[in-house]
């Protein structure tokens, strides 16, 4: 029985974990810190910095933790992290297209990542 090769991780899948990576790590950091605030909001009388600070803090938390996941997924190579990558590309260009009325700059370069993902979907298990 023949061991399998490693799979060479694609230059623009690593460079895409990288990056949201360190999106998702500054995101983890503005939840935690908006948390922070909105526990100190709720212990201080008459103190609010913005309206719903501790919902905001969780959600922007949440968010962080999937995206970190997300990054960990694609420098895995995991198949549901490309099919979640994939899904939200195709969600922010039609966002894009409907707000633009026609192809911009940010509807290419999306196009562009949506077919790279699915060129090296082939990498992914």
């Amino acid at each position: 029985m023949a061991l399998a090769s490693p799979r060479n991780l694609p230059l623009g899948v690593a460079v895409l974990a990288v990056l949201i990576g360190i999106f998702g790590f500054f995101l983890l950091v503005a939840g935690v810190l908006l948390l922070a605030v909105g526990v100190v909001g709720y212990t201080i009388p008459g103190f609010s910095v913005f309206g719903a600070t501790l919902l905001g803090g969780v959600l922007l938390t949440i968010f962080a933790i999937v995206l970190l996941a997300v990054a960990f997924g694609l420098w895995d190579l995991e198949l549901w992290a490309l099919v979640l990558s994939i899904i939200v590309v195709l969600i922010l260009l039609a966002g894009d297209i409907v707000n633009q009325g026609a192809l911009s700059l940010g509807s290419l370069i999306l196009a562009l990542l949506l077919v790279y993902l699915v060129v090296v979907h082939r990498h992914f298990r």
